[in-house]
């Protein structure tokens, strides 16, 4: 069964902490449990992807869109949405610095990411977390 749950947010970043909680709460609700590895890397992707919009997204920008999709097989699309057009880029990050890893661990931890287009209502940056059994 396919479940998708979307919702926006302040662009605050008190709404990061907001995004993980409630994107927590409906992966359980729809049976993914605490000790499911999935869930908090869905959870962690979900931070740095809500984080990047607040960071950089546009100021004009007073939401973002904050999208989980519990897939049959347990898999998770995450998508997070915003007005500005830049996409998000890897960049090389010095060892001492304290920012610019976050799409580094998106990289790492989804098994697919990339950006959609809006067209001009801006952007969706989209993640897919497998579920353990399909790693």
């Amino acid at each position: 069964m396919l479940r998708r749950n979307s919702f926006r947010l302040p662009r605050h970043p008190a709404s990061v902490g907001i995004a993980r909680r409630r994107v927590r709460d409906h992966l359980a609700d729809w049976g993914h449990g605490a000790d499911d590895p999935a869930l908090a890397d869905v959870v962690l992707l979900v931070s740095e992807l809500a984080t990047n919009v607040v960071r950089h997204g546009p100021l004009l920008e007073r939401e973002f869109e904050v999208a989980v999709t519990a897939l049959a097989d347990g898999s998770c699309l995450i998508e997070v949405s915003d007005e500005g057009r830049m996409e998000p880029r890897l960049r090389l990050v010095g060892e001492w610095e304290e920012a610019g890893r976050g799409l580094h661990l998106v990289e790492n931890i989804a098994a697919a990411w990339g950006v959609w287009g809006r067209g001009r209502h801006g952007k969706t940056v989209w993640a897919l977390v497998l579920a353990p059994a399909n790693t």
